[in-house]
């Protein structure tokens, strides 16, 4: 049984009839709360928590609402209308969206805990991590964060119509075989590339992406080169990439994260004519938040320290939930988190202010 098919059918369905009914909220205003990042989580907990009756604001640091779902996930995954539906829906309920301001910059973390009941952080994991090898800082190489925002999130394939550009390769080169990969690779293809190489230093066993999305880039005829990893990017005189120079991997022991430990194979280096190279290796954690609020207890990965089932932090009243806290996941499971820190923050403020549910 197709589930999700299913399920996306009849949200869809319900949305084409006109029938989704706002809740009536109730005027007994409950408290202030902000959120910090209109991605999943902090959509979730800001709609759950205006059912409520709480007073929500979101503070975006983008200037659009949706967090990954607009900026990482592509059209043709996720057709931006429905997003943008949802956005307006939980509008409706009350919740107030503010753009561009950057909590910890626009506004001190003292400010917002001064302003408001509490705080819920979900500002997602969007930080890129790079290969840092020779030759990163020529044009043409790409995180996969910076590549799909200016895709999906500022029309660059559109320039100069939009003012933010993108290289158009026709030798693309992705590293990494995860999802964030297979959406990269996928939307290298759409935009022209005559040839889209995956290239990922483990093998096809240990690759992290779901089966589904690989399925996807294989019918699209997206090539896969398993135990390989790029070692320096060479370019021209220009500084355009030209050539992406590669070594041969080989597996050992298993590291900590259960995968066998990839190690190189001596005098096995070849080339990879590129003129793009997008990088999808991974994503760590907003330090120009973290770095502002350094009352927050880290992970030892630099994730924020929270609990598991309320999103409370080491910091009172102040709640975090999604990939800042687990570090790169899924969407589902950023929602989990919110609708668990919305809960958590409604009895956390009613027992501060004596408003108890009933």
């Amino acid at each position: 049984v197709a589930i999700g098919k299913l399920e996306r059918f009849v949200a869809d369905w319900e949305a084409d009839q006109g029938s989704i009914k706002v809740p009536e909220i109730s005027k007994d205003q409950k408290g202030k709360i902000a959120v910090i990042g209109s991605g999943p989580a902090g959509l979730t907990v800001a709609a759950d928590l205006a059912k409520m009756g709480y007073k929500v604001r979101i503070l975006e640091a983008l200037h659009a609402a949706g967090g990954v779902l607009m900026y990482g996930i592509p059209e043709f995954r996720l057709p931006k209308s429905i997003v943008e539906r949802e956005i307006n829906f939980i509008k409706k309920l009350g919740v107030e969206i503010d753009t561009d301001i950057i909590a910890g910059r626009t506004f001190t973390m003292k400010e917002l805990r001064n302003t408001y009941d509490a705080i819920f952080i979900g500002t997602g994991a969007g930080t890129p991590s790079f290969m840092n090898i020779s030759g990163t800082n020529l044009n043409g190489v790409y995180s996969a964060s910076e590549f799909l925002t200016r895709v999906n999130l500022m029309h660059a394939y559109d320039f100069p119509e939009y003012d933010t550009p993108v290289r158009l390769g026709k030798n693309v080169v992705v590293v990494g075989a995860g999802n964030v990969a297979m959406d990269a690779s996928r939307s290298a293809l759409r935009l022209g590339a005559k040839n889209v190489k995956i290239v990922y230093r483990r093998s096809e066993e240990e690759m992290p992406a779901r089966i589904e999305e690989y399925h996807h880039a294989i019918q699209e005829g997206i090539e896969f080169h398993w135990l390989t990893n790029p070692i320096e990017y060479i370019g021209d005189d220009k500084g355009n990439l030209t050539t992406v120079k590669c070594i041969k991997m080989e597996l050992g022991a298993p590291d900590g994260s259960g995968r066998r430990r990839p190690f190189p194979v001596e005098g096995s280096e070849f080339t990879i004519d590129a003129d793009m190279v997008i990088e999808a290796i991974g994503q760590t954690s907003n330090k120009i938040l973290l770095s502002a609020f350094p009352e927050l207890k880290l992970t030892s990965h630099g994730y924020i320290e929270a609990d598991a089932e309320t999103g409370q932090t080491s910091v009172e009243g102040v709640f975090a939930g999604g990939d800042i806290v687990t570090g790169a996941a899924t969407v589902i499971l950023a929602m989990g988190a919110g609708k668990k820190s919305a809960k958590a923050i409604d009895r956390y403020v009613s027992e501060k202010t004596g408003k108890v549910r009933s």
